[in-house]
């Protein structure tokens, strides 16, 4: 498994998730003393019920193995989106999905008049490699786009944001890896470090004390490990277990290593992000007639909507951090009408970055899109809510608490940093 956790589900949910233009009827969260919501040109605006039909011809699929660029758009600045559209079938299909949410966001612009068009999106392949992304950023460099969106894994992402670097343009990649981050590279996505952070704090307003953490040997598992032990040092914790494993059928082993400390109360959060084997340890925890009084199983972002977690009996009562999933119920509807099928789990992030390259204080500034307008404390209020830039390029996102439950998850606490 590679770190970028390919769409949120199957290849969908991860790359972070992430949107921009919250159209929610909730009031938006706020970073500082005001947060800028992409629904409108500047500042705050009103929710408009959804996006009106798209123009003709954008309900047509978006096919360009290596061919010809296609351009959406009517605005003078010229902005370049990188996508794998040809070769690894599950990776083309993301970057279809992505293409289409980024038509939608501008059709959404262009029937609104609140809204000034002020960006053409030119939509450029890279396949599945870090030269076809080096060479879609270097055709984006030569045409004059003064940003870059995309690409989705992270050897891309840095492959493009080299190219983008040297021409001095921004670029806002969608991969969940923080190592893609850099200066004038920003990742549109929910890192580790924000989900660690976030879950950690809660854990401790709630009183525990004595944290563990499981993670897989792999890049995604390394990041989130790292993630947790600086995070829980951070929030005031020491650590009480570091588990790893290579194999599902680890989990019997770790498990029976955890139990003395749990039993003596040395241990009582767990931390198991790890999507695909959190049932097995939920279930194995349960069989060993550990309560959730006794351990808080804490999951992650990439936990959210998946069914395997939501009916799995010994998750229930289990935590974990989440964007706020109004955007995407927002556009769903919109996108199934017009492209047919349901959006990846990634659409918000394409919807989010396109209606952000948008806005007027950022595309018609100069220079536009400049470190101190992309990483203003205030934030962005976007599809998968409130979030900001960092100097760093990594972005912070107030992510909500859910808890797993019979009937799917629930929301304990608002989004929050």
């Amino acid at each position: 498994m590679t770190f970028d956790r390919k769409a949120r589900r199957g290849l969908v949910r991860a790359f972070g998730a992430v949107s921009l233009l919250a159209l929610s009827a909730c009031a938006p969260m706020q970073f500082g003393s005001r947060t800028l919501d992409l629904g409108g040109p500047i500042g705050p605006s009103s929710d408009t019920g959804g996006l009106t039909p798209a123009q003709p011809g954008l309900q047509t699929p978006i096919a360009m193995p290596n061919g010809p660029t296609q351009s959406f758009g009517r605005g003078p600045v010229k902005v370049s989106l990188l996508l794998p559209l040809s070769g690894d079938p599950a990776s083309a299909s993301v970057g279809q999905s992505l293409a289409n949410a980024s038509r939608l966001a501008i059709s959404f612009v262009e029937a609104n008049p609140n809204i000034a068009e002020n960006i053409t999106i030119t939509l450029r392949d890279t396949g599945t490699s870090a030269q076809g992304a080096s060479s879609a950023a270097s055709a984006a460099v030569a045409d004059g786009s003064r940003l870059i969106l995309g690409p989705l894994q992270a050897d891309q992402v840095m492959a493009a944001g080299a190219v983008a670097r040297s021409a001095g343009l921004p670029l806002i990649g969608f991969s969940n890896n923080p190592g893609a981050a850099g200066q004038g590279v920003y990742l549109l996505s929910v890192l580790p470090e924000m989900e660690m952070k976030r879950s950690l704090r809660w854990l401790m307003a709630q009183g525990r004390r004595g944290v563990a953490g499981v993670f897989p040997a792999t890049e995604t598992g390394q990041a989130q490990e790292m993630a947790f032990r600086q995070q829980a040092v951070a929030v005031g914790f020491s650590p009480q277990a570091v588990y790893t494993f290579s194999t599902a059928q680890e989990a019997q082993q770790i498990v029976a290593q955890a139990m003395p400390n749990i039993q003596r109360g040395m241990i009582d959060a767990l931390v198991l992000p790890d999507r695909a084997t959190a049932p097995n340890f939920g279930a194995l925890l349960a069989q060993a007639g550990v309560t959730n009084e006794q351990v808080q199983i804490v999951g992650s972002a990439e936990w959210d909507g998946d069914p395997g977690i939501m009916s799995s009996a010994g998750l229930s009562g289990a935590i974990y951090p989440a964007v706020d999933p109004s955007g995407m119920a927002a556009i769903s509807g919109d996108y199934q009408r017009q492209f047919g099928g349901h959006p990846n789990g990634l659409a918000t992030i394409a919807y989010t970055a396109t209606i952000l390259a948008n806005v007027n204080t950022l595309s018609m500034a100069n220079p536009p899109y400049n470190p101190g307008l992309m990483t203003s404390s205030t934030g962005f209020n976007g599809r998968d809510g409130v979030f900001r830039f960092l100097s760093n390029g990594r972005a912070e996102y107030a992510l909500a608490i859910k808890k797993v439950g019979p009937g799917g998850a629930q929301v304990l606490e608002g989004g929050k940093l």
